[in-house]
């Protein structure tokens, strides 16, 4: 990075304390990629979702680390299945916090700081994280090339996941779609509706969009696969024909609540909620990223409000990329206005208290694709230095955000360096930070180890030597 001493000092920092808890030396180990890594007790050890936010760098640079974290997902597949099959359910679905066996290890109750009391704890209703999951295994594949990893391993954590997804889609004659309910979204601070004994919430947007997303993706590669492959997996899981027809028909009739203005909503019932004024309670209570937990102090419950922690959303716009989102509203038959991205991402971001590092890293990404630069360039900015001024108030000290770490990394090369590698052909389409002077990076590539040299005015993209297959990049739109 050239022009941005700090950009560049707190790069090396991030990329050195990613290193310690994953690398080359670790990728044959049978591990997980920790949320804070191997640098505290947070989180007991336990694996998350965060490794979408940390995957993305591994597999351009280092993907034979990012395939032993699949494989540690696979070699549990068992106890996923045994999992699903606990709620009624068929194929896997993975726990919210995996321990050393794959169960589920997500605490039943939860301590507020703020009012010093306990309560039950829902969050392993966050089943997103199968679908998380499922998005670092097409991102793999996408990426290396691995038809052998998908043909032994991946289609069948794939298959497990859409099984369960399936299962869970419930048809409604009465407006010929399909609901997702019981669910908890990436937001956290929503955990059922107001005035109702069902936990969990019902048609969460950037669910459905994902399990739209999984299910032409979980087809996709059943179309790839070689037919002694397919018969294989099939008689190992049960697999019936028929299933696929099921996912093929049920896939452009999730249900989503749409506004008149293109606002999608964050779940069944969130319009009627009320506002909150963050500015108000930040005034008052000053640091307010852990909103649920001055609501609850108060005696009121944040699944009253409309205040999440982190993106919902626009989580699948950070993820899928603006492009993908709308061409998946469109097959679930909705048009929305032109802007409606900017709109939403206006609706959101207003109504979100940052109660995770990792949300100033999506809005941050996200405003930058949006053309406004400056706050998402406060917004990666303060990601990039979370930890190393802890503006959680004493989080850091029990260990560093890998997620944030990895994320602000990867957004140099993904968002300032423009490189889209989960597209075919390659997208390149470079947008520098005003005051850098230049920028240089390595990934790879199907197995091919390139260079990019990017200038203000200037894209240089080298390739090793002795390349046998052509590799296509869409630079800038050409």
């Amino acid at each position: 990075i050239g022009g941005d001493r700090e950009v560049q000092k707190l790069t090396r920092l991030h990329l050195y304390h990613m290193m310690v808890t994953a690398s080359p030396h670790t990728a044959q180990r049978d591990v997980g990629i920790p949320p804070r890594g191997l640098h505290g007790e947070a989180y007991r050890g336990h694996i998350f979702w965060d490794e979408v936010f940390i995957l993305p760098l591994y597999i351009a640079h280092f993907p034979e680390v990012a395939k032993s974290v699949l494989m540690y997902r696979y070699r549990r597949l068992d106890m996923d299945r045994k999992y699903a099959r606990t709620h009624g359910y068929e194929g896997a679905t993975f726990p919210w916090q995996s321990g050393s066996d794959g169960r589920e290890e997500t605490q039943v109750v939860h301590l507020n700081p703020v009012s010093g009391e306990w309560g039950k704890d829902y969050s392993s209703l966050q089943r997103h994280i199968s679908l998380a999951i499922a998005f670092n295994l097409w991102s793999y594949y996408q990426i290396t090339g691995d038809l052998k990893f998908i043909n032994d391993y991946g289609a069948e954590i794939l298959f497990e996941i859409t099984r369960f997804w399936a299962g869970k889609c419930r048809y409604d004659k009465n407006i010929n779609r399909y609901h997702i309910d019981q669910v908890m979204g990436p937001d956290e601070f929503h955990e059922k509706l107001p005035g109702t004994n069902i936990d969990g919430l019902t048609d969460n947007a950037y669910t459905n969009i994902m399990v739209h997303w999984l299910l032409s993706k979980a087809l996709h590669v059943s179309g790839i696969m070689t037919e002694k492959t397919m018969d294989h997996i099939r008689d190992k899981i049960n697999l019936e024909e028929e299933e696929f027809d099921h996912w093929n028909y049920i896939k452009d009739k999730l249900n989503l609540n749409i506004s008149e203005d293109g606002i999608i909503e964050h779940f069944e019932g969130y319009f009627k909620l009320k506002d909150l004024n963050l500015d108000q309670y930040g005034e008052k209570y000053g640091n307010i990223q852990r909103m649920d937990r001055v609501l609850k102090a108060k005696g009121k419950s944040p699944d009253a409000f409309k205040v999440s922690k982190q993106a919902d959303l626009l989580m699948s716009f950070y993820l899928l990329g603006e492009q993908e989102v709308t061409s998946i509203l469109n097959e679930l038959g909705y048009t929305l206005p032109k802007d409606y991205f900017k709109r939403n991402f206006n609706y959101y971001i207003n109504r979100t208290s940052h109660g995770s590092t990792l949300s100033r890293l999506v809005h941050g990404s996200l405003a930058y694709h949006l053309g406004l630069k400056e706050k998402g360039w406060t917004l990666f900015l303060e990601a990039m230095r979370s930890d190393f001024i802890d503006i959680q108030g004493g989080t850091t000290g029990e260990g560093i955000h890998c997620g944030v770490l990895a994320g602000t990394v990867d957004v140099i090369r993904s968002v300032f360096g423009g490189l889209d590698l989960n597209n075919d052909p390659v997208r390149f389409c470079p947008d520098l930070p005003n005051h850098w002077t230049d920028l240089h990076f390595h990934f790879k590539y199907r197995e091919i180890d390139f260079q990019a040299d990017i200038n203000p005015g200037d894209v240089k993209i080298k390739g090793q030597e002795g390349i046998k297959d052509k590799i296509k990049f869409d630079i800038r739109g050409s």
